[in-house]
């Protein structure tokens, strides 16, 4: 997720900056090539993990925290089609458009099962405590966001127009699904910090993860709106007037969304600066993919307006999250040498629950 916000963020600002478009666009490519090894490299490791020794399926799934993490599956894969639309689709044309769309339904399923499954999960199955909640709660939700705002970009690429109102519509829907859920997260989440204040060092990172729903949230409602600002007439729906209506709409309500991403920024900031060190783990990696889709949505704005400041700020918001993936990067390069940083929690606590009942019957011996 962090490397393909980083290529997406460099494609947007190839854009933004025709001047250096060239190099900028390299750099796009580059990091979108990183991340289609990197996904397909850990999607495979992980799909043999659980074919070869299927009992750690359950156990990761029982897991209250470990689970939630299924949803990054479908936002990382997203990365991947929306460069794949921004990048391949115009130069291959063909039949490309279609492998992209038939790309975003599997995404789309796999993100609608998360949003619904794995909340209900957690309901039914995990052991849940007030106190001991973090963001990554929002994990399955923003799946779906995520989702919404790629069916768009690709949606913008269909050559038939109905086929592009399918996906408008059902993005809109998927949309709907995820981000009122994050809202009620989100109220939730600030119960909890207000109540028991701020999480332990090892998961203050997970204070970001707010950023992206509102985010990517704002992201997806304007591009769904540009969409339909061209295919609703085509298409002769609802209204003459219902792509306007959707496009003036979706500004609006993305620009609410982008202020109160602000309010969690601030949270995220202050929470980070009164932690005077926490200790480096994949967690980190939480800093990228929220600050990157709320670098997107501000870009997104200064374009739309048009605005010098948003584009301005978009810019520094980017420029930041491309050098926290450097930094981030480096550490798990540096923590994975040492044979630190990968480890399956859910395979710990077993080992140790098989370590209590061991020297349980001992003493009982």
């Amino acid at each position: 997720m962090g490397t393909g916000i980083v290529s997406i963020l460099l494609h947007s600002l190839s854009t933004l900056y025709p001047g250096h478009h060239g190099s900028l666009n390299v750099l796009s490519i580059v990091f979108f090539i990183l991340n289609v090894i990197l996904f397909s490299l850990i999607f495979i490791v992980s799909a043999l993990r659980y074919l070869i020794y299927p009992a750690t399926w359950k156990l990761m799934i029982n897991h209250p925290v470990q689970s939630l993490f299924l949803g990054t599956l479908p936002m990382g894969f997203a990365t991947i089609i929306n460069m794949f639309t921004l990048v391949c689709v115009p130069r291959w044309g063909g039949a490309s458009p279609y492998i992209a769309w038939g790309m975003w339904w599997i995404d789309a399923a796999v993100s609608v099962a998360c949003c619904f499954g794995l909340p209900f999960q957690m309901m039914t199955k995990h052991k849940n405590r007030h106190d001991t909640m973090t963001a990554a709660w929002l994990l399955p939700i923003v799946a779906s966001v995520v989702a919404a705002a790629s069916g768009a970009v690709v949606a913008s690429v269909l050559p038939n127009p109905r086929h592009a109102l399918i996906t408008i519509i059902t993005s809109y829907v998927i949309w709907g699904t995820g981000v009122p859920l994050a809202l009620v997260v989100m109220a939730i989440y600030f119960h909890r910090l207000a109540v028991y204040k701020l999480p332990p060092h090892e998961v203050i990172v997970s204070v970001f993860l707010p950023l992206g729903p509102m985010g990517q949230g704002g992201y997806g409602i304007m591009e769904l709106g540009k969409v339909a600002l061209k295919i609703f007439p085509e298409t002769e729906t609802l209204h003459p007037a219902a792509g306007e209506i959707m496009y003036v709409l979706g500004f609006g309500v993305a620009i609410v969304m982008w202020g109160f991403g602000l309010v969690w920024l601030f949270f995220a900031l202050a929470s980070i600066l009164s932690r005077q060190k926490f200790p480096f783990n994949m967690g980190w990696w939480g800093f990228t993919f929220p600050i990157g889709v709320f670098a997107m949505a501000t870009i997104t704005l200064g374009q739309e307006l048009p605005s010098s400041f948003f584009r301005i700020l978009g810019t520094v918001f980017g420029s930041c999250v491309m050098l926290l993936w450097f930094v981030v990067a480096a550490g798990t390069v540096k923590e994975m040498a040492r044979g630190r940083m990968i480890e399956a929690p859910c395979l710990r606590e077993l080992e140790r629950a098989s370590q209590r009942g061991a020297e349980k019957g001992r003493q009982e011996a």
